[in-house]
Formats: C-alpha cells, sequence, structure tokens
C-alpha cells in the first residue's frame, strides 16, 4: 500500500501544478501535465482509483499529511490507533472529518516553526506572509539552485523553518516537474506539505537576472506551504503577478538600494492585489 500512497501523492502535486499552470501559465504544457495525471491514475488500484475520483470531485487536496497527530487540512486530532495505522501505511486511512486520505510526515521534512501572528495583526499585502528580515537583494550572480538555497537559508537563518537542505530538496524536485518561471521576470519555486504554521514566503531580487530554465528572472518568490492553503496560494500567485506585470512594474524592485527599500516597495505594490 505504501506503492499507492506514494502515486497518490505524486498525483496530488501534479494535480495542482496544472491548477498553477492554468492560473499563471501560458498552457503549453496542460497536455504533458495531463498525460503524466493519466498515467499516474492508471497505477492505482481499482478501490483506490474509486476513493481517489470520489474525494477529487470535492476537493483537488485529497491527500493530507498527519502533523503532530492531526489531520493537516481539517486539523482534527487523529485517534491514537488510527494515526499508528497510518505510520505503518498498510492500508489506506481517511481523516473522520474531512475524509481525506491521511499519510504520515516525513522525518526529515521541513518545518514551518515561525511564531504565530498577533489576532489583532493589520497586516497587508505581501507582509500578511512574508518580513522584511526574508528579503535579499544579493542574488546576482546565483544560478536557480544557488537562489532558492540562499532563501531557504534565510528562512531557517531567521527561524521561520526548520531544514533549509530539506526545503531545497524538495523545491528542485518541483522545478523538475514543471519550471516555475512564468515569463514576467518572476519565479515562483515552492513546497507544499510544510506543516506547523502559515505560508510562509522569502523574496529575493536579481538586478542582472537569474537563467532560469532559459528565462531571465529578476525576482524570486520562495514559499513553504501547508497542504490547507494550496487553493489560495494559487490566488496569492496571481494577485503578484498583476502587482508587477505591467511595463516597469518591477523597475520599483531592481532600484532599491537596501533591504528596507525593497521591503516597502514589495509591500506597496502588492496591498491591493495580495488580500
Amino acid at each position: 500500500m505504501k506503492s499507492q500512497i506514494n502515486n497518490l501523492r505524486q498525483l496530488q502535486e501534479l494535480v495542482l501544478t496544472r491548477d498553477e499552470h492554468h492560473q499563471t501559465g501560458d498552457g503549453s504544457h496542460i497536455d504533458k501535465l495531463s498525460d503524466a495525471i493519466d498515467a499516474l491514475e492508471r497505477k492505482l488500484d481499482p478501490q483506490v482509483d474509486a476513493l481517489y475520483q470520489r474525494l477529487y470531485k470535492k476537493s483537488h487536496i485529497v491527500m493530507a499529511a498527519m502533523s503532530n497527530g492531526c489531520c493537516s487540512v481539517c486539523g482534527m486530532q487523529v485517534p491514537i490507533a488510527q494515526s499508528q495505522q497510518v505510520r505503518l501505511a498498510q492500508h489506506l486511512v481517511t481523516c473522520s472529518s474531512c475524509g481525506r486520505i491521511l499519510f504520515a510526515s516525513d522525518a526529515d521534512a521541513a518545518v514551518n516553526v515561525a511564531e504565530k501572528p498577533d489576532r489583532d495583526d493589520q497586516r497587508t499585502g505581501i507582509s500578511r506572509f512574508s518580513a522584511e528580515e526574508l528579503v535579499s537583494l544579493d542574488l546576482d550572480g546565483c544560478g536557480k539552485v544557488e537562489a532558492i538555497t540562499a532563501l531557504a537559508n534565510l528562512m531557517e537563518e531567521h527561524h521561520f523553518i526548520a531544514n533549509a537542505d530539506s526545503l531545497v530538496t524538495a523545491a528542485l524536485e518541483r522545478e523538475s516537474v514543471l519550471s516555475t518561471a512564468v515569463g514576467t521576470g518572476l519565479a515562483f519555486p515552492h513546497v507544499r506539505g510544510v506543516e506547523g504554521g502559515g505560508l510562509t514566503m522569502a523574496i529575493g531580487v536579481s538586478k542582472k537576472g537569474i537563467d532560469w530554465d532559459g528565462e531571465k528572472v529578476h525576482v524570486v518568490f520562495l514559499s513553504a506551504i501547508p497542504v490547507a492553503v494550496s487553493a489560495f496560494y494559487l490566488r496569492l500567485m496571481s494577485g503578484i503577478v498583476q502587482a508587477f506585470s505591467k511595463k516597469g512594474g518591477l523597475d520599483v524592485l531592481l532600484d532599491a538600494k537596501d533591504r528596507a527599500a525593497l521591503w516597502k516597495a514589495l509591500v506597496k505594490a502588492t496591498r491591493h492585489t495580495v488580500k
């Protein structure tokens, strides 16, 4: 059954990747992604496929990690006997609350360790998901791997996530499926399933530009995403692209002289498009 669970996890990632491409891509990879999805579906046992299809009709998020003994999507506590079954992975176990298929979190996976914001926090735009200490002007001379690594290390250095190396590995695995460069000088590398807190984003700028699978990227948005907010992440990407897609839209970021100026420009530009 472990192989079936792995297939389901890969299938969910491909489906969500296709959803992202619908949102921000030009549609050129839809057929390729759909073929890969169909191929994985054919590997599912009939009973597993029937459950998958039933859940998929309700939500594209059909899998949920069991994190700290809870379903990472709905937050329901998993009974002890059931949690042991999830870890053994000898058969499928579904959450008694939301019905999603549970799987055990990887022991070495990146974890969100940031302190939860105050409920009265009135942050706007991108400041809801990032912080001034998570922005960098130092990506000149970096390639794609170096840029992702630098931003992941920034997240760990400032105690937003644990295990930057795992985050980098997972982000590069996602890049191998389909590049996250969106053709407007922006790239959105990300890792889903980073539980323990909210969505966290680190942002880096390269004035010279980074060769990102044949595209020149000037601004990189690295995100650690809890599974539960995967659908919201699509809207977040769309809002950021909207903020910077107009001609000259990136200039305000590329002209920033220091981290404080870059952060101020990011928050101002996204205050109406990121909600």
